[in-house]
C-alpha cells in the first residue's frame, strides 16, 4: 500500500473544513503511506470553496485536489465523484466537519496493511474511545438500521451508518453506486456483502458528534431512506 485517498464530501462546511484539513495534514500514516486528499464541493452556498482554495495555496506540501458540483446533488453523489477521482490504493470517507478524528486512520489502515482485510469500518459503538453524548433516538435509529442491515447481509456489524469506511480502491471502484444522499451507507454495505470471500473488519473509533445548531444535517427522513435502501438493494436485489 503506497497511498491513501481521503474523500471529503463538503456542503456548507466553511467553518470547519480548514480545521479538518489541518488534522489530516498532521497525521503520520504507518509504513510511510502517502495522502491524497480529494475534496468534492457539492455546490456549497457559503465560503467552502474559497477556504479550500486558500488552504491549498498555503499548504502545497499536502496533496489536495478539489472538484465542484454545479448543482447540489447530495453526499452520496459527492462520494461517487470522489471515488472516480481518487488515485490511492485505499480509500476512506472523511466528513468535512469535526465529528471523526483523522488521527484514527491508522486504526483502520492496519488490518488492510497487515493483509487481513479488504474493507474496514470504524464503529462508534465499540471500544474505549471518547464519544460525545447526544441524541437518544439517533442512537436507537442507528442501531436499528444496523440490525436490519445485518439481517439482510448476514454480517454482524455494530455501526453500519458510520462515516469511517475504508476500502481497497479497486474493490470500491468496481461497485455500481446509485444513491445520491445518505443512502450511500446502506447501499455500499449491502453491495460489498455480496462480494465472494470479502474480508470485512471493524475497529472502535471515537466520535465527536454535532448538534443541529452546530451544523448536523442528517434527519429522520434520511433514516427512512436508509431503511428503504436496505430492502431495495438487499432483498429486491436492485443493481
Amino acid at each position: 500500500m503506497r497511498k491513501l485517498s481521503i474523500i471529503i464530501p463538503a456542503y456548507n462546511e466553511s467553518p470547519t473544513i480548514a480545521l479538518i484539513l489541518n488534522r489530516i495534514k498532521e497525521v503520520e500514516l504507518i509504513n510511510g503511506i502517502e495522502k491524497d486528499v480529494v475534496v468534492v464541493n457539492d455546490c456549497s452556498e457559503d465560503d467552502t470553496q474559497r477556504v479550500v482554495d486558500n488552504y491549498r495555496a498555503e499548504n502545497p506540501d499536502l496533496a489536495i485536489s478539489c472538484f465542484c458540483h454545479e448543482k447540489n446533488a447530495g453526499k452520496g453523489a459527492a462520494i461517487k465523484t470522489g471515488i472516480q477521482k481518487a488515485t490511492g490504493d485505499v480509500i476512506v470517507i472523511q466528513d468535512a466537519d469535526l465529528e471523526y478524528d483523522p488521527r484514527q486512520y491508522n486504526l483502520l489502515i492496519k488490518p488492510i496493511a497487515d493483509g487481513f482485510a479488504d474493507v474496514v469500518y470504524g464503529s462508534r459503538f465499540k471500544g474505549g474511545e471518547p464519544h460525545r453524548i447526544l441524541f437518544f433516538w439517533h442512537s436507537i435509529g442507528n442501531r436499528f438500521l444496523t440490525f436490519v442491515s445485518n439481517m439482510v447481509t448476514n454480517l454482524n456489524l455494530t455501526d453500519m451508518e458510520t462515516c469511517y469506511k475504508m476500502f481497497q480502491s479497486d474493490l470500491l471502484k468496481g461497485i455500481n453506486l446509485n444513491e445520491m444522499r445518505f443512502g450511500f451507507e446502506p447501499e455500499v454495505t449491502v453491495k460489498i456483502a455480496r462480494i465472494p470471500n470479502l474480508r470485512l473488519y471493524e475497529v472502535g473509533i471515537s466520535y465527536y458528534g454535532r448538534t443541529y445548531k452546530e451544523g448536523k444535517k442528517i434527519c429522520w427522513v434520511d433514516g427512512v431512506r436508509a431503511l428503504y435502501c436496505i430492502f431495495k438493494y438487499g432483498l429486491v436485489g436492485a443493481k
